[in-house]
């Protein structure tokens, strides 16, 4: 029962607290708000990156062409032998007609001159797509070596460099989003500390009277709490009207069809959430640490 009581008169003084120092929680609060405004747009990007880092991998394939002469059974024997590479997602048959047909389809220069012509000069071919575009080269390679195979294709150093340019990105962004979590940590710290300074007398009393450590800490860590969940409220509203209304504005993409934004549905309610969780942690982070070390509770 005294825990209890302890519990809820800490709540009650945590909000009396906030009142009583109304200056002083505004500015944690407005700290909390603007940090995390920041942290959800470093998020947003961060979560979009990664998105249409996967959509374009899953585009990125390899064509692999076959020699004029091939046979049927030739055909089977390739696939079963590609197939059997480690890192080969999916493959996918493309016979020489079919690809007569689709270029055809794509532009009528192409189905006059291909019309014009005795024999299809083109290649049956074969689409491979991996499971990790970063082993995209050896696997071509070992393609590359098997009998039947006239050449492969799939991009060449632009696919490095694209690969290459994604993970900077994504780790930037990853790392900009602690950083910022880091630094939310030593404004509300550093604010409460402001708060905890001005009621240095009123917490030597409660230590005279024989309080608790428990009982003079809990106020402050549930104030904490609230100046946190408080600020969290403006970045969480931002971020849900704010990325709906952007990804309905740009139908979806950014720029090109390739850059697909994440869908608004769950995804905001999970940064949202996230965006309340990191500021009651951090409020509750930086009141206690900030009561443990500049009072010697």
């Amino acid at each position: 029962m005294k825990a209890i009581r302890i519990f809820f008169r800490s709540i009650r003084d945590a909000v009396k607290s906030i009142g009583r120092n109304f200056s002083l929680s505004m500015a944690s609060i407005l700290c909390v708000t603007i940090t995390l405004i920041i942290v959800s747009f470093a998020m947003i990007i961060t979560a979009n990156v990664n998105n249409a880092t996967k959509n374009i991998e899953e585009e990125m394939n390899i064509v692999v062409y076959l020699q004029k002469d091939v046979t049927d059974e030739d055909i089977d024997n390739m696939e079963s032998e590609i197939t059997n590479i480690i890192g080969v997602k999916e493959i996918k048959f493309v016979s020489k007609e079919e690809q007569k047909n689709n270029m055809s389809e794509y532009n009528s220069a192409f189905e006059t001159i291909l019309n014009y012509l005795d024999d299809n000069p083109l290649l049956d071919s074969y689409v491979v797509f991996v499971n990790d575009v970063k082993e995209i080269s050896e696997v071509a390679k070992q393609i590359d070596d098997l009998p039947k195979v006239e050449t492969t294709k799939y991009g060449e150093g632009m696919v490095e460099e694209v690969v290459s340019a994604f993970d900077i990105i994504q780790k930037g962004t990853i790392a900009i989003v602690i950083a910022l979590v880091l630094v939310t940590v030593f404004l509300i710290g550093n604010t409460i500390k402001l708060t905890i300074y001005s009621r240095r007398n009123e917490i030597e009393i409660m230590r005279l009277v024989g309080a608790s450590n428990s009982a003079i800490k809990l106020p402050f860590i549930f104030e904490g709490l609230m100046l946190g969940i408080i600020g969290s409220i403006i970045p969480v509203c931002i971020t849900i009207y704010g990325y709906v209304i952007l990804y309905n504005t740009m139908h979806g993409y950014l720029f090109s069809e390739m850059l697909r934004l994440v869908e608004p549905y769950n995804f905001v309610f999970w940064v949202s959430g996230t965006l309340v969780v990191i500021g009651a942690v951090v409020g509750m982070f930086g009141s206690s640490r900030s009561v443990r070390k500049y009072l010697k509770i």
